[in-house]
């Protein structure tokens, strides 16, 4: 009989059936491996994992697997109730060490599941500003394969109201040929950045599949290349309505599927990230993977303000959920 849950080193592992999902609750809480029988899907760590500090950038560290970014995805200034607030890049809750609820490191606060399903909640805690965020994670075997459930809470531990936003930030490895599946209806993203400007710049509209590039060439957007493309672009789309709720990662040679499916009222942005071998910029080891992260806002900077922007009270919570549904080919 499979061990469901398990503990080394103050990891986490969760297992259900072939799936096993890691996770790290002192380095952020980060899941740091979902694996298929030998088959890792996530990004492995481009540098040792290691210490992280309150200011260094997120490309200094691992610069893998998953992590949460609250309150920001960018480093930004924001002004609060109680002054100015600086938001460290990617967020404070990558770098701090997350408990469960009766503060216990790596370990969860109830008993191991079965061969079929196993879970595990941890809480982090901001230090840019008064929030936290608590996130159950269970594993469960489908008929199709597997299906991870992750249950958010976000909530307000200060004494005056507090903006945030939230994205999730899964970096899924993707291998050329690999196809990011949106809703038929998606036909524009909102333009983030782009490396080397081969898009545009931050705030164009950028047409979905196939765009124009600024050198006048088309390309497929959709389709996964190499590492010697040294494609590096962050893109938006929304905000999503009910039925765009969704997006996959085909991944034939791998044999399996990543569908993501999300609250889109409460998260009505999808956050999307293709690297190839375009970041870091620095010399070194590069992402070749896409990240499909359902957000609250169409920016990564929580100091870009709009219809989007959210603040919680004192006292308040936020809950949402997503799933991640690995469908075997």
């Amino acid at each position: 009989m499979s061990q469901a849950y398990a503990i080394e080193k103050e990891n986490v592992l969760i297992r259900a059936g072939a799936c096993s999902v890691t996770i790290l609750p002192h380095l952020g809480g980060k899941i740091a491996s979902i694996r298929i029988g030998e088959r890792e899907l996530l990004q492995s760590p481009l540098a040792p994992y290691g210490p992280r500090t309150e200011t260094m950038s997120f490309d200094a560290a691992d610069a893998s697997g998953w992590d949460e970014c609250l309150p920001s995805v960018a480093a930004c200034t924001v002004e609060t109730a109680a002054g100015q607030a600086s938001v460290p890049d990617h967020g404070d809750l990558w770098r701090v060490q997350w408990r469960n609820r009766d503060q216990r490191p790596g370990t969860r606060d109830q008993g191991p599941g079965t061969d079929s399903e196993s879970s595990v909640t941890l809480r982090g805690e901001c230090f840019s500003l008064p929030l936290a965020l608590e996130r159950t994670t269970t594993l469960k075997e489908t008929g199709q394969g597997w299906r991870l459930q992750v249950d958010y809470t976000a909530s307000n531990t200060g004494s005056f109201p507090t903006p945030w936003s939230w994205a999730a930030h899964p970096l899924f490895v993707a291998e050329p040929g690999d196809r990011i599946v949106l809703p038929a209806t998606i036909e524009r993203l909102r333009l983030e950045g782009s490396g080397g400007g081969r898009l545009g710049k931050g705030g164009d509209q950028v047409s979905w599949p196939v765009a124009t590039l600024t050198d006048g060439s088309r390309s497929d957007l959709s389709v996964a290349e190499g590492p010697e493309s040294g494609i590096g672009d962050k893109l938006f789309a929304g905000p999503l309505t009910a039925t765009e709720n969704w997006c996959t990662l085909e991944r034939p040679r791998a044999g399996v599927a990543i569908r993501i499916r999300f609250d889109a009222k409460a998260n009505p942005y999808l956050g999307l990230w293709i690297c190839y071998g375009g970041w870091p910029e620095r010399p070194g080891t590069k992402q070749n993977c896409v990240a499909l992260e359902p957000a609250t806002a169409p920016v990564d900077s929580l100091a870009v303000t709009g219809p989007w922007s959210r603040v919680l009270a004192a006292g308040e919570t936020s809950s949402w959920s997503m799933t991640v549904e690995l469908e075997t080919l």
